[in-house]
């Protein structure tokens, strides 16, 4: 049928990876997110967010516009929408999965990855990607670079380094 797309895909719990694309289209991107054990960073999106609990119970950690951190607990069942540019970090485990419904990145556009200090709030470091496919995974390589760099997870307030995540 004209304007409809299907695609086969293997169920949530056969994802090998962090993600489990679904379609990307010029103004849809669909995907299927797994936890992860450890996640640190802020993610600024040039576009809104919908994000659906499917199962498992996620930690939404967002900055406000005067940048201080709060949570919103997503339980099983439950959605939430995102505006663009709003710094967040969904933090839900392995075993937990969530439904992202975006919009596909336009030429240009920067999404950007934020860290701050656990211990005093104090911004630490930022990665800057253009994403034009979201299957190659740009939180994880936002993570390679973060977490294989000391300097980048050293604060220059109090000194504390931020753990890599097999530390």
């Amino acid at each position: 049928m004209l304007g409809f797309k299907a695609k086969k895909t293997a169920s949530p719990q056969g994802l090998r990876g962090s993600i489990l694309l679904l379609w990307q289209e010029p103004e849809t991107l669909l995907f299927v997110a797994r936890g992860r054990e450890y996640r640190s960073e802020f993610h600024i999106n040039p576009s809104s967010e919908v994000m659906y609990m499917i199962s498992g119970e996620m930690n939404l950690h967002y900055r406000d516009p005067d940048g201080k951190e709060d949570i919103q607990v997503l339980k099983a069942g439950e959605a939430v929408y995102t505006a663009p540019l709003i710094p967040h970090s969904p933090r839900f485990p392995p075993d937990a999965f969530l439904l992202v419904q975006e919009r596909r990145r336009r030429p240009g556009e920067i999404d950007r990855f934020q860290w701050f200090c656990p211990e005093c709030d104090t911004f630490l470091h930022e990665e800057e990607f253009v994403v034009v496919d979201y299957a190659l995974d740009p939180v994880s390589k936002a993570y390679s670079n973060f977490f294989d760099v000391e300097a980048h997870r050293t604060c220059t307030s109090c000194g504390h380094i931020m753990p890599a995540p097999d530390a």
